[in-house]
């Protein structure tokens, strides 16, 4: 039984992981739209991290080894898995991990509700135990479903389409228990527009069309060097290159284009943390496939390019837009510029395909959603509690 005193700010937990950027944004968002209306009391937890230090360190590691130099592996492993149920050998391990930190967790923070936003449910295998368990809700990070995601002690989800919704229902979750709400997003990204104080930041002209590249947090994408060269090529467009936290990438690009044409026309970034300011300024983007790069061009209008989708929910994903009509896969950089300047230099096919993405935006920000329904779910608890 939930238990807080009225008029008293309620008190979430979110559980993350460190495998790549998103379930932290994801976090952080939800955390960020609590504040807005004045609730300061979320506690953000990396569960593997804290609970297996040097586990989560090889575990991330091998994540980013197997998804840059082996993405068949990779690929491999999520298909294997992604039938997999809670209870089996394999799924019951997974959710093991951090029991007992949750544990101890529990018992400090006592919050009256436990969000996850990546699929590590110790918490909910705690309910078999009889020990104090808040409601536990699950916010899904991408547009396919992992199988991993899905346990009987999850009391609600949150998802990014009417197609996950359905995938669940069919999986006996009940309809009640579902969400549509999107994938949550800092903020900025609808409210984001071109000004010229924003060009001269970015030092991008407003009278040549920009093509952002997006190389991932860690700047993993393939064949950087060939897109920008073959972009270049035409004296008509601009490139935005973001690099993340890739410096060696970004000092090589940098380097190796200081004699090219088109030299003058490319800008390469590293991490930038205001990147809905940068999309704002971009007619289409280049990207990796994961869930929240993908909502936040979608929260942008922006048209996707995806090089090379790597195999595993990545590729799910790109797969999913594609069948929208929100994004083109290209598995070739010569391939891979060619339907871009096609797109940049039409204004009919770019409106068309701006006009695809729009239909896959939410009403309103996937945040905010979540936070007002999980706020309605505890006032409705507290009310039960008192009868």
């Amino acid at each position: 039984m939930i238990r807080f005193e009225n008029n008293s700010q309620p008190k979430l937990l979110i559980l993350y992981a460190s495998y790549g950027e998103g379930h932290l944004q994801v976090a952080r968002a939800i955390k960020g739209a609590l504040e807005e209306l004045g609730n300061y009391r979320t506690v953000m937890v990396d569960l593997m991290a804290e609970s297996h230090p040097w586990l989560n360190e090889v575990t991330r590691r091998f994540y980013l080894k197997s998804y840059t130099h082996m993405p068949s592996l990779y690929g491999w492993m999520y298909d294997f898995t992604r039938l997999m149920k809670h209870d089996s050998l394999f799924g019951g391990l997974l959710h093991s991990f951090g029991r007992d930190k949750i544990r101890r967790i529990l018992a400090i923070e006592q919050p009256d509700i436990v969000v996850h936003t990546f699929p590590s449910f110790a918490l909910p295998e705690l309910k078999r135990r009889k020990d104090y368990h808040p409601p536990s809700y699950a916010v899904i990070t991408d547009f396919d479903l992992h199988r991993r995601w899905v346990h009987p002690s999850i009391e609600r989800y949150y998802v990014a389409t009417e197609d996950l919704k359905l995938e669940l229902t069919h999986l006996g979750i009940p309809d009640s228990d579902i969400q549509v709400s999107g994938i949550p997003l800092k903020r900025g990204f609808r409210t984001a527009a071109a000004t010229s104080e924003l060009y001269k930041r970015y030092k991008l002209r407003p009278d040549q069309p920009v093509v952002l590249i997006m190389a991932g947090a860690q700047g993993v994408m393939p064949d950087v060097p060939q897109i920008c060269s073959g972009l270049l090529n035409d004296d008509k467009v601009q490139v935005a290159l973001v690099c993340g936290r890739n410096l060696l990438m970004k000092d090589t690009i940098e380097k190796q284009f200081q004699a090219h044409k088109g030299a003058s026309r490319l800008h390469v970034y590293g991490y930038i943390e205001q990147i809905h300011e940068l999309m704002a300024l971009s007619d289409c983007l280049i990207t990796k496939p994961g869930g929240v790069t993908l909502s936040e061009a979608i929260a942008a209008e922006l048209p996707v390019f995806i090089y090379r989708p790597v195999p595993g929910q990545e590729k799910q994903n790109a797969l999913y837009l594609e069948s929208k009509g929100a994004a083109i896969i290209a598995n070739e950089a010569n391939e891979l510029t060619e339907h871009i300047l096609k797109l940049v230099h039409d204004p009919l096919r770019l409106t068309i395909s701006k006009l695809c993405i729009k239909q896959l935006q939410s009403a309103q920000t996937a945040a905010d959603s979540i936070v007002l329904d999980i706020l309605s779910n505890l006032r409705i608890m507290e009310k039960a509690s008192t009868l």
